[in-house]
C-alpha cells in the first residue's frame, strides 16, 4: 500500500509539472496577443497590463523549478521521467523568455503610441499571429507528446524569420524615405525582433519536446530565414 501511495504521489507531481508548463504557455501566448492588440489600438493602459502581468509567468517558472528540484532530489527519476523533468526545466525557461519578449513589445507600444502612426505597423500583427501559432502548436505537441508537431514547429520558424527580414527591409527603406519616421520605425524594428526571438524560443521548445519523446536530439541544422544581418540597403541617390 505504501508503495502504491508513493507511486500515485509521484504521478501527481509529474502531472503538476506538465500542467504548470501548459499554464505558462497559455499565459505567454495570451500576453503576446494582448501586446499586439495594444500596438494596433495604441492603448497604453492595455500595454501596461501586459507588462504588469509578466510577473505571473515569472512566478510560475519559480514554482516549476522548485517542483523539478524536489522530483530530482526525492524521486530519483530515470529514463523517460528524467527526460521529462529535464525538458520541463528548459521549456519553462523558454516560456519565461517568451513572456519577457511579449512584455517588451508592450513597453515599446507605449512609446510608439506617443508618435505619429506609420504604415509598416500593419506587418507586425502578421508576425505575431504566426508566433502565436508556433507557441500553441508546440504546447499542444507537448501535452500530446507528439514529436511530429515538434518537428513541424521547428521547420516553420524559418517562415517567421523571413517575415522579419522582409519587415526589416521595409522599415529601413521607410526611414530613408522619410526621416521623420525614424523614431517610430525604430520601435517597430525592436518589436519585430522581439517577435522573431519568440519564434526562436518556440523552436527551442520543439527541440526539447523532440528529445523528450524520442530520447535523441534533432541532428539536422536548424532552418533559418533571417538574413537581416546581411542586408545592405543603399539610398536611391546621393545627397546633393
Amino acid at each position: 500500500m505504501a508503495s502504491e501511495h508513493i507511486a500515485k504521489a509521484y504521478d501527481a507531481e509529474l502531472h503538476k509539472l506538465n500542467n504548470t508548463i501548459a499554464e505558462m504557455g497559455g499565459l505567454a501566448e495570451s500576453q503576446l496577443g494582448t501586446a499586439i492588440e495594444a500596438v494596433i489600438t495604441r492603448d497604453t493602459e492595455l500595454a501596461a497590463r501586459v507588462v504588469e502581468a509578466d510577473v505571473k509567468i515569472d512566478h510560475l517558472e519559480r514554482e516549476l523549478d522548485n517542483l523539478a528540484i524536489r522530483l530530482l532530489a526525492l524521486r530519483q527519476p530515470v529514463a523517460r521521467d528524467l527526460r521529462a523533468i529535464f525538458s520541463a526545466l528548459k521549456i519553462g525557461a523558454d516560456l519565461e523568455r517568451i513572456g519577457d519578449y511579449a512584455a517588451n513589445v508592450a513597453k515599446r507600444s507605449i512609446a510608439l503610441s506617443q508618435t505619429p502612426a506609420v504604415r509598416p505597423v500593419y506587418a507586425l500583427p502578421r508576425m505575431a499571429h504566426l508566433a502565436q501559432v508556433l507557441i500553441k502548436d508546440v504546447l499542444d505537441g507537448y501535452v500530446q507528446r507528439d514529436a511530429e508537431k515538434a518537428y513541424s514547429v521547428w521547420t516553420r520558424d524559418a517562415e517567421l524569420d523571413e517575415m522579419y527580414s522582409s519587415l526589416f527591409r521595409e522599415l529601413l527603406t521607410y526611414m530613408m524615405e522619410d526621416p521623420r519616421s525614424i523614431g517610430p520605425c525604430t520601435h517597430l524594428l525592436f518589436m519585430a525582433k522581439n517577435i522573431e526571438r519568440i519564434g526562436d524560443h518556440a523552436t527551442n521548445i520543439a527541440e526539447n519536446l523532440y528529445y523528450l519523446v524520442n530520447g535523441t536530439t534533432l541532428e539536422e541544422v536548424r532552418p533559418k530565414g533571417d538574413i537581416s544581418s546581411l542586408e545592405v540597403i543603399m539610398p536611391d541617390r546621393a545627397p546633393q
